[in-house]
């Protein structure tokens, strides 16, 4: 069987300390065969730079996808996108974006296609249609790939329903789709019945004791005022880390189980 952990977005340096604490306990327990994340949050809640890729993949994250932060650092997009660093950004950017938005990983001599999706539901940008292009995508992998072990897909989105429709349309075409960008974990996680791992959200890692990551008095204040305030994202206190442990039979590239893993750790 092939184990893939999918942990969710990675918010800011409390975060970044959290994988280094919990990662390691995770992986001995549950052995997975590959590890991914969410990273565009990780460089202090907005965008990704390459020294924080580095330090994660040093805690022990294999690749990274990506969202509506993905190009805010803009000073470092060619450091990060046109590298050789394991991270792609939403397939349904522009085509005109540095990057790409999927990649074929080899994990326990096996082919694992990831593709990294984002919604339009509630969004800033007027991207790319995400069901179009997962078509697209789909349709020339399958001219050029033979032996696939898996598929899996982030689609990062604002709209539980937009990810509920992703679901249904690719249920059976892909391995797991995991949701993503809400920084809470629904409770909705299955199996379909045509053989794909489901969630809504997978969460967050990042502080416990604001509002979904960033400090709760400015955020309550903003409520209070309808005046915007400042995000601030704690660097101690108490933390968590949410992640899913899909298990894939790769003969049929069918997922078998879906398993939330839930750990709070405090940083200080």
């Amino acid at each position: 069987m092939l184990k893939i952990l999918f942990i969710g977005d990675i918010n800011g340096k409390i975060a970044r300390e959290t994988i280094k604490k919990l990662l390691p306990e995770i992986k001995t327990k549950y052995r997975p065969d590959l590890v991914i994340a969410n990273a565009e949050n990780a460089a202090h809640g907005k965008g990704v730079t390459e020294s924080t890729l580095q330090e994660l993949m040093s805690y022990g994250i294999d690749w990274f996808t990506n969202g509506d932060h993905a190009f805010d650092k803009d000073k470092f997009i060619n450091q990060v996108y046109e590298s050789e660093l394991p991270i792609i950004r939403p397939a349904n950017y522009s085509s005109e974006a540095p990057g790409k938005g999927y990649v074929i990983i080899e994990a326990k001599k096996l082919r694992i296609l990831l593709i990294n999706l984002i919604g339009r539901v509630f969004m800033s940008m007027d991207y790319d249609c995400p069901f179009k292009k997962i078509n697209s995508i789909l349709e020339e992998i399958a001219l050029s790939e033979k032996k696939l072990s898996a598929i899996i897909v982030d689609i990062h989105a604002e709209a539980t329903s937009e990810k509920v429709a992703m679901g249904h349309y690719l249920d059976g075409r892909v391995s797991a789709v995991v949701g993503t960008h809400t920084h809470v974990m629904t409770a909705d996680q299955k199996i379909t019945k045509n053989g794909t791992a489901y969630i809504t959200d997978v969460g967050m890692v990042g502080s416990d004791e604001g509002v979904i990551g960033v400090k709760k008095e400015n955020i309550i204040n903003t409520f209070l005022t309808q005046i915007k305030l400042p995000h601030v994202i704690p660097e101690t206190g108490k933390s968590i880390l949410n992640s899913v442990l899909i298990t894939i039979d790769p003969k049929n590239k069918k997922a078998i189980e879906i398993k939330p893993i839930i750990k709070y750790t405090n940083i200080k």
